[in-house]
């Protein structure tokens, strides 16, 4: 089983397992390797490196002393380290992201008269998805509908493994 770091022209990185180099390769000619953030198939492969165990580990504190008697400590991230925490918040969004898909109803574009609907109790309450323009998007926060407006990701269209 090979592991390599992923990226797409937009700089999102990601894992991709594959059985080889040639099943890599050849799943990158074909175009079957996409970005499961913007869906771009122009992928790269990134540099990677195995893990090596440091002898000593950065913390923003000392895990040591008492809290409350902590002033904190600066952190510079090595470049490795910045990757490897964006991958981190990168991971976690998708994961949050996916939360709320399965999480809620896609009603499509009859997310604002499904809103409202829900709002004035002519429907069942329920957590509900869907596409709506800015505009209807604000007027239903004027009449006290909470909505969040969240960026429609190609990652997202399909059920996610």
């Amino acid at each position: 089983m090979k592991v390599y770091n992923l990226a797409c022209p937009l700089d999102h990185r990601f894992e991709g397992w594959f059985a080889s180099e040639e099943d890599c390769l050849a799943q990158q000619d074909k175009g079957m390797l996409a970005c499961p953030v913007c869906d771009s198939t122009n992928i790269t492969r990134m540099l990677s490196a195995p893990r090596i165990a440091k002898s000593t580990s950065m913390a923003l504190t000392n895990p040591n002393e008492d809290i409350g008697k902590t002033s904190g400590e600066v952190v510079a991230l090595t470049g490795n380290d910045h990757s490897n925490l964006e991958a981190q918040v990168q991971a976690a969004f998708l994961k949050g992201m996916h939360e709320l898909m399965v999480r809620s109803e896609d009603v499509g574009s009859s997310f604002a008269e499904e809103a409202r609907k829900i709002h004035y109790k002519e429907a069942p309450e329920r957590s509900i998805r869907g596409q709506t323009t800015l505009d209807e998007a604000e007027s239903l926060r004027d009449e006290g509908i909470e909505v969040l407006a969240v960026p429609l990701m190609p990652a997202f269209k399909n059920t996610l493994q």
